[in-house]
């Protein structure tokens, strides 16, 4: 046992220790923190990151939810590393981004709200460029309704006038109190501040006539359609179809960010954006083509296959380590086969080295006592053979090794026999 556990014990930590190696170093485990840029505290954004946060939470991921000024701030957040996820308003990705950054996809439609005061002079606007000279609440700089806001002032021209740093329900406060004419968001239809202004009598929803015009010239930007009665059909909200343009937000990653973490961050974009709105199909989100930022190879193969075999069937962590280890099986099955191989051999090798250092004890012992000049002489000699006949005998040895080992006993017996005779005789 000894013999064995010195020849396949060390195997056995040559083994544990190249396992360990690879799948340390060679294929390491995903992190299991993440920093997700969201949005304002009281905005949509940072809810949905929430519900990720909730989602990551069962497989044992940390999620820290960082609040931010919008969809600018998260592109800078996710571009300087400090940010490893973000949701992000379509339409936004630079030079920059294009090249550190990927997408897991568009995950729901985010329409450009646009709302006035039901006063006589709102009630003479129609469309977002009859408010060139009113004041309008558009988002602080480095959100998302910020950069909508001056990109569609871009495409109408003229001189606006600076639009007012105010957003969500601060924004909406604002109109309300008549402090502006008009507040603009880029949001989801169940943010809270757009319900709620949708509902209120005081304030009118402006639709934007050109919707489709404005799509055909910017493919990051969608029409869609608010209808007649859907916010509330007692209430007759709206009064009429009202057509929208949207952004589709999308989910933005490092491009180094661990293939597993993507893929379980996918299975949270379906749990939260599969079920629809009152302005998209239920299944319409998340989509691979509705992304202005390349998709991950990662997000292709898991639009193209869904979740992995072993993750259908086993949870984040042991899915993950069955991959990982599954990747190099064959590699680590290669390097092994030989030394496997080899572990025979020199057990062998060490059982039958044992047994001829013990034919050589009992030679020189033989040697001894037909040399030995006493009977003092020979009775050490003997002692000697008796010992090393107990200390054979206690040597459990594999059954095939028996016939060796019992050829030496009786051998030793032998020359145990010979001194004996050889002191009789004097």
């Amino acid at each position: 046992m000894k013999d064995a556990l010195k020849v396949y014990g060390p195997l056995a930590a040559v083994i544990l220790i190249l396992l360990i190696i690879t799948m340390r170093f060679v294929a390491p485990p995903p992190p299991m923190e993440l920093r997700f840029a969201a949005g304002g505290a009281d905005g949509q954004y940072y809810a949905l990151a929430q519900r990720y946060a909730y989602d990551l939470a069962r497989h044992g991921i940390d999620v820290e939810v960082l609040e931010t000024k919008g969809t600018i701030e998260n592109y800078e957040l996710l571009k300087s590393g400090e940010a490893d996820v973000a949701l992000l308003q379509g339409g936004l990705a630079d030079d920059d981004s294009l090249e550190a950054l990927r997408s897991l996809g568009g995950m729901f439609a985010e329409p450009f709200w646009i709302f006035s005061r039901s006063d006589q002079l709102s009630r003479l606007s129609s469309d977002f460029g009859d408010l060139e000279q009113v004041r309008i609440a558009g988002g602080p700089v480095g959100s998302g309704t910020r950069a909508m806001t001056e990109r569609l002032q871009a495409e109408w021209g003229g001189e606006w006038l600076n639009i007012v740093p105010l957003s969500g329900t601060d924004a909406v406060d604002a109109l309300l109190a008549e402090q502006v004419e008009a507040a603009v968001f880029t949001a989801s239809v169940d943010a809270g501040y757009v319900q709620e202004l949708l509902k209120t009598p005081t304030v009118r929803l402006i639709g934007m006539r050109r919707a489709k015009g404005l799509s055909m010239r910017d493919d990051a930007l969608a029409p869609l359609t608010l209808y007649d009665g859907v916010v509330d059909m007692d209430r007759d909200i709206p009064a009429g179809d009202v057509e929208l343009i949207s952004a589709i937000a999308q989910l933005g990653v490092d491009k180094d960010l661990h293939p597993a973490l993507q893929s379980v961050l996918l299975e949270a974009a379906e749990n939260t954006h599969n079920g629809g709105s009152i302005l998209t199909r239920a299944k319409t989100f998340p989509d691979e083509t509705r992304t202005d930022l390349p998709l991950s190879d990662e997000a292709r193969r898991y639009y193209r296959s869904g979740p992995t075999f072993l993750r259908r069937y086993f949870s984040f962590g042991w899915a993950n380590f069955l991959e990982r280890a599954w990747v190099f099986l064959i590699p680590m099955v290669a390097l092994l086969i030989p030394l496997v191989q080899m572990a025979p051999p020199v057990y062998r090798w060490r059982i039958r080295r044992k047994i001829y250092v013990w034919y050589n004890d009992l030679h020189d012992l033989e040697r001894r006592g037909f040399e030995a000049k006493s009977d003092d002489d020979r009775s050490k000699v003997l002692s000697e053979i008796q010992a090393l006949q107990h200390e054979v005998g206690q040597v459990d040895v594999p059954v095939s090794y028996n016939d060796e080992l019992y050829h030496l006993r009786s051998h030793i017996n032998f020359v145990e026999a010979l001194i004996a005779r050889q002191a009789a005789l004097g």
